[in-house]
Parts: C-alpha cells; structure tokens; sequence
C-alpha cells in the first residue's frame, strides 16, 4: 500500500452526514480512526478504476468483439515477451 515517507496529506471537507455513516462504518467493522486514510485511500483507487473501466468500454464500444480479443490477445502477447526478455537477461552489476 503505502509507506510513511510515501504519502500526501490532504484536507478534505464532507458533510457530517458522511463523516458519521463512513465513522459507524468503521467502527461496526473494528477499524480504528487512523484506518480513515486507508478507507478513502481504497475508495479513491476503486473510484479511479471504475472510471478508467467506463472510459475504456465506451472507446472500445464499438469494436467488434473478437477484434477487442484480438487486440487483448495482442497485448498481453508482447508484454509476457518483455517480461520473458528480462528476466532471462538480468541487469548488469554497476562498476
């Protein structure tokens, strides 16, 4: 997830509607207040997933499906062959 010297404070507002359901939330599953940032953290990527999916159907909506498998297959294809490629040459030691 994330490491201490790895992260941003935000100040954020909600309304205290929010601020109690997502707190009742919290507690009725155990969770302490410090684990609020890794709630919003989750809910921000899950949010930024779900759009990026939404953009990525609408722009491929009109491909044929085999044609999106075909390009699926394609991709996949060459990034196994980079990891193949570099796993089987490993980097050079530094001099």
């Amino acid at each position: 997830m994330t490491t201490p010297d790895n992260t941003t404070r935000w100040t954020v507002k909600v309304s205290k509607d929010t601020d109690i359901a997502v707190r009742s939330l919290l507690a009725q599953r155990g969770l302490k207040k410090g684990d609020l940032s890794k709630f919003i953290e989750e809910a921000v990527r899950w949010w930024v997933f779900e759009q990026t999916l939404s953009e990525t159907r609408a722009a491929f909506g009109d491909l044929d499906p085999e044609a999106l498998q075909d390009l699926i297959d394609e991709a996949t294809e060459a990034v196994r062959n980079e990891r193949r490629q570099a796993l089987a040459s490993p980097p050079k030691p530094e001099a």
